[in-house]
């Protein structure tokens, strides 16, 4: 997936893609089965000639063989992702039932099951290698997006912007109270998981993209990080091989709508940033523990709760953040013209819940809540 920023009369168009990562579970239990190779072998057998000309990826493995991620073309616009989601969804669903499973969107297994095989490529043998056990653990899926910007440098400014935001974007996708057949009492039991590895978390401030990359080279020294990895685990980053700005704090979402609130939301947060940027404007400095407070309430609690607001770092309650939100990206919204849908979005999670929150009203697993 290639995202770049689009230059058009009058109006800078920046453009957008959402990368989604989902769990492959036995169609009848609602259990996790490691499944990847046969639905990426049914994907080819189902594709025609002219799918292998349209340039779209193909299916990816993630870090385990029970998942498989899903990735956009470059979009400009929310009706043009909403229609890439929705295909790669259904063909991901078209795949897994020719392999005999069922793609789940789900941020953690709810299910107990044995632990899964680490996926057959050298990067993900060189964590598990470094990590142990906990890479078995990780049986993880999140909502990626990624943001077209001018240059690294503006990425890394731009990041520090971002910081005290994230929280928020995970409390409107928190989609992972259960655990193995627990119910963990989080909204996003995800965060907590991947909380136990290094640099998975609201990422530091950053002085420039020097900085940045110092900070890299450290955690590579130090052994903190695999050799090979071109980047850390922070919950937005830089790509390290596009240029985008790339914001994974969210749970994978079970509906479409929820994917393009998370990527109106995050793309008009990164327009807002890169503004500030232009303007000489800098971002404030966050404490690191105020950031992960913010992070472990908003995984507590999605927005069925209390929050950390962004601003003024008092307890409010959620919804207050997500309209503190709402009001910090409005004129970037207003100028990409996602205002009313996002605000519609926003209001129907507000209102009747998360991921999370429907998982706990049907907390049958083999129920179509998370199904595709």
């Amino acid at each position: 997936m290639v995202v770049q920023m689009v230059a058009v009369p009058a109006r800078r168009v920046v453009t957008l893609g959402v990368e989604e990562e989902f769990l492959l579970v036995g169609a009848d239990d609602g259990l996790p089965v490691d499944g990847c190779a046969d639905v990426l072998d049914a994907d080819r057998s189902l594709r025609g000639p002219a799918d292998a000309r349209d340039g779209r990826r193909d299916l990816q493995r993630e870090l385990l063989s029970s998942m498989v991620e899903t990735a956009s073309d470059v979009c400009t616009d929310l009706a043009q992702l909403r229609a890439e989601l929705t295909a790669s969804r259904a063909r991901l669903a078209r795949a897994a039932r020719k392999a005999g499973v069922r793609p789940l969107a789900s941020g953690t297994a709810p299910m107990a099951a044995p632990a899964r095989t680490v996926s057959p490529t050298p990067h993900y043998r060189q964590m598990a290698r470094l990590y142990g056990h906990l890479t078995d653990e990780t049986e993880t899926c999140g909502c990626h997006v990624h943001v077209g910007v001018p240059d690294r440098a503006s990425a890394v400014a731009a990041l520090n912007h971002l910081r005290p935001w994230l929280p928020v974007l995970l409390a409107l996708s928190a989609n992972s109270p259960y655990h193995h057949g627990a119910d963990t009492g989080h909204a996003s039991w995800r965060t907590l998981v991947l909380s136990r590895w290094p640099t998975h978390q609201i990422p530091p401030y950053f002085e420039s993209v020097e900085h940045y990359d110092r900070t890299l080279a450290d955690l590579r020294r130090s052994g903190v990080l695999p050799s090979r990895a071109a980047n850390a685990y922070w919950f937005a980053r830089p790509s390290s091989h596009l240029p985008t700005l790339e914001v994974r704090v969210a749970d994978v979402t079970p509906s479409v709508d929820e994917a393009v609130l998370q990527a109106g939301l995050t793309r008009a947060l990164v327009a807002t940033a890169l503004d500030a940027v232009a303007a000489g404007r800098h971002a404030p400095r966050l404490p690191d523990h105020v950031a992960g407070g913010a992070l472990w309430t908003a995984a507590r609690h999605g927005v069925r709760g209390p929050a950390v607001h962004p601003l003024t770092g008092t307890l409010v309650p959620a919804a207050e953040a997500v309209r503190a939100l709402l009001g910090w990206v409005r004129p970037a919204l207003e100028a990409s013209g996602d205002a009313e849908e996002i605000r519609e979005l926003t209001a129907h999670v507000l209102t009747h819940g998360t991921g999370a929150d429907r998982q706990r009203h049907r907390p049958n697993t083999t129920a179509p809540w998370g199904g595709l």
